[in-house]
Parts: structure tokens; sequence; C-alpha cells
């Protein structure tokens, strides 16, 4: 037990997983708290929030059965932390940091608290160098930056967390540098829970990621530690042992949903849907823990994955998520009902920091001009089919039957490439294939000099 620990007898109140301390002088937010007793199972808690008269204390299980007037209390004097190092490289843990893994617990190299701060703007780089995540819709539209907060925003049924998966799985930093992938889902089921314990333990890439798993049936509290856990540990890797870290987080909403099932237990005033009102400024300080240290080898990427409730992009979950970060992946329903995989809008889907990444030389401009033809042609091909739906195909132009069969072929061709995993060259050659296939003089986006050029942009394509 710590030096620093005090023990109380009683408690003076509970209600769900909260606990109310009066008189705790010394308290101090995020501070470990164990109970006892008589013939009563150990729980374990964490203080909350900090008061003059009382102190609120999370459980980590249910308060059923507790008599909290008869509880020996013992705030530990410790404040929620965790082991860090590259030992934990290749290591699946819970939402607690206990193994999953039938290991023993991790010792690493050094033990930090939890609740990180953002990066001090001063010492921040620009991000300005692109991770390869081997999905076409994401690499060579959406292009993703070291250091950069890139969420996914899905819809319920779709494949969000297999998408997630297969990132974690084939990421990778062109140029071999060191590279990791800290993995955390977030009140996952069972079934789902077990999918991932087997994917990993079958691929090459578990010796490279550190994985959480929280689980549905997991207490409350662990929905806000996982993530916690897992940057602390994202964090040694890049500003400390100098690695380039992708941290996977799945699922923000059942996040979100711990924040406001906490809320109502505390009886505070509920803002948008019944989220709490500092939810932008909880999420915030997630999200702001990624980045570049000026000064720095490593960086630290984030790829959140939230659910839209209802497919509502205006809901409060992506909404303010969207503020914060630098742009979305929106996957479609319409495209995973016709069994494209995986189903990437690209049209709603933005990357803020792709032209940092891509560079500013000849081969950056190769990469827009591209981009922006392929969107140009998409979109118009989008149109044409509302328009046909309208009409019928026979009352649109050549130009727009070119763009709908175009179209067609980008979803299946582009989008739709299955499990395969695709490096940047691969998806530069795919996108020039359907560009050539439309006559030179609608490719409006593409000057003569990079059209000419075209071979050499995809060959001299290093990442973007």
């Amino acid at each position: 037990m710590s030096a620093f620990a005090r023990i109380y007898a009683g408690a003076s109140g509970a209600g769900g997983p909260l606990l109310y301390l009066p008189d705790a002088r010394g308290a101090v937010l995020g501070e470990w708290v164990t109970l006892e007793g008589p013939d009563q199972p150990a729980r374990r808690g964490q203080v909350i929030e900090v008061g003059r008269e009382l102190t609120v204390v999370q459980l980590l299980e249910e308060s059923h059965g507790l008599a909290p007037a008869r509880a020996r209390i013992t705030l530990t004097g410790e404040l929620a932390g965790t082991p860090v190092g590259r030992e934990l490289l290749g290591r699946i843990l819970d939402g607690a940091g206990r193994p999953l893994d039938a290991l023993p617990a991790p010792v690493g190299e050094a033990w930090r608290p939890v609740w990180g701060a953002p990066l001090n703007p001063v010492r921040r780089a620009r991000p300005a160098d692109v991770i390869e995540t081997g999905i076409s819709a994401i690499d060579g539209l959406n292009t993703l930056v070291r250091g950069q907060k890139l969420p996914v925003f899905s819809g319920p049924g779709l494949p969000a967390l297999e998408l997630a998966a297969r990132i974690v799985e084939s990421a990778r930093v062109p140029g071999g540098d060191p590279f990791a992938v800290v993995f955390v889902a977030i009140g996952i089921t069972e079934r789902e829970t077990r999918a991932f314990l087997d994917r990993f333990r079958d691929r090459d890439a578990q010796e490279r990621t550190v994985v959480y798993l929280n689980r549905t049936s997991d207490p409350t509290l662990e929905r806000l530690l996982a993530p916690r856990l897992a940057l602390t540990v994202a964090e040694h890797l890049a500003f400390e042992a100098g690695l380039h870290v992708l941290v996977v987080m799945a699922d923000i909403t059942h996040y979100c949903e711990a924040l406001r099932e906490i809320a109502a237990y505390r009886e505070e005033i509920p803002g948008r849907r019944g989220y709490p009102g500092y939810m932008y400024t909880d999420l915030a300080t997630l999200f702001e823990r990624a980045g570049i240290l000026r000064d720095g080898t490593g960086s630290l990427t984030q790829l959140p994955v939230l659910t839209m409730p209802d497919d509502d992009i205006t809901h409060p979950i992506p909404d303010l998520t969207g503020y914060i970060t630098e742009g979305q992946i929106v996957l479609a329903r319409d495209l995973h009902r016709r069994g494209i995989s995986p189903p990437v809008d690209v049209l709603p889907s933005l990357s803020r920091l792709m032209k940092s990444g891509i560079g500013r030389d000849r081969t950056a401009d190769f990469h827009r001009a591209w981009a922006d033809q392929i969107y140009a042609l998409y979109a118009q091909g989008r149109d044409a089919r509302l328009t046909a739906a309208v009409v019928g195909e026979a009352g649109l132009s050549d130009a727009d039957r070119r763009a709908v069969t175009f179209a067609d072929r980008f979803e299946s061709e582009f989008l739709g490439q299955g499990d395969r995993r695709r490096s940047f060259d691969e998806t530069f050659e795919v996108g020039w294939r359907l560009l050539e296939s439309v006559p030179r003089e609608e490719l409006l986006r593409i000057d003569d000099e990079t059209w000419a050029a075209r071979p050499r942009a995809i060959d001299a394509a290093e990442g973007g």
C-alpha cells in the first residue's frame, strides 16, 4: 500500500456504479480506490469528482449488494497508470490492461499516468508524410497523414470493425521507418472479441501491434479507461521510442454512451440527445493527443471509428468529432448492400491534410490532378444515375453515359478491392486505367503534361 493511502469507514450512499464519500480530504482526481466489507467481494474504483463536502468514486463493478455505510474504503494515493515500452508490442490486453493472451502482466520500461495532455502547440510539427493503409479509397483519394486525426464514420450494421482490423493488419510507413499499431476495441461483443483474437493470432502484424479489447460485459469505467491506456502506450512508443504509431479506436460511439450513462448517474443536466455538455471537451482530450513533436523522430496518428446512430451525420457524436478532427472517411450503406468492400463513399469523405501529406513537388501535382479528375468523373456519374432514373438512360448525353459507366467501374474495380491489400503504386495504376477509358478531351482536370507523364507519375509515386 502507498504511503499516501488513507482509509475511511463507510460512505454516505451509492447509486449504480457511483459511491459518495463525505469529507474525503486530500482526494485526487483519478486516484484509485479499493472497497472491502463484511461478506462482500472486494471492489475497485476511481475518483471522478472531488468536492469540499462530497467526493464521487466510480466503481469498476455495479454497487448491487454493497452496504456503503459498512464498507472499508481506501484511497490508495495512486493515479491510474500503465506500463509502457516496446515490451507491449505483440500483447493482447483487456480494457483495464490485464493480459488476455495467457502471458504474464507486462512490466514495461516505465510507468505512466493514463490521463495525458494534448501536445503543446509550440512543439508541434506540421504533418508532412503519409501512412499507407492498403485501402485505395483512403490512400489515393483521402490520404492519411502522419500525426493526423482521421475518423471513420459508419452506420449500424456496416463493416467498420472489419475495416479497422484490415487497416491494423496492412498499414505501413513508406520507406521502411519503424512502425507500430495500437488498436483499442471499445464495447465490442464476445463474438467480435473472439473474431479479433483469432484474426490477430494468425497474422504477422501482431508482432508490431498492441491490442486492447473492452467488451460489452466489462464495467462502464473501462470504456473510458481503455482508449487512455492505449494512447499512453502509443505516446511512449512515438515520442520516446521514436516509432511512427497508428492508433485505431473502435467504437467511439460506445465511449460516448458510457459518458452519457455516467452523467445520468451523477444527475447532470443533459445536453443534446442526453449527452453531457462536456462531451466535446472530453473527446478532445483523446483526439488532441495525436501529432508530431518538432524535435522528435516519431509520430502519433489516430484513426477513430464511430457508428452514426440512424446513419445521421448530424448526430452529436459525429458532429463534435468532425469539429476536432481533420476530415472523415464515410462508409455507405448502398455500396455495402451491393457487395462492394470496403464500402467507402469517397464523395462525402475528406482528408484535410492530404495536400500536406502528398508533398509539394511534381509528384504531388500528379497525385492531386489524378484524384481531382477521379472525383469529378465519379460525381458526374452519380448525378447522371439520378437523372436516368427520371428520364431514362436514353435521355442522357453521350458524356453522361460514359460517366455512368466510369462510376460503375470505379465502384467495382477501384473501391471494391475485397480483401486484397493495395500499395500506392497499385492504387494509382487502377485509377489511371479507369481514366484512360474516358476520351482525353473530357479529362478537364488533367493537363497535357500530366497526361503525357502518367506512366512516370506511377513509377515515381512513393506513397503520394
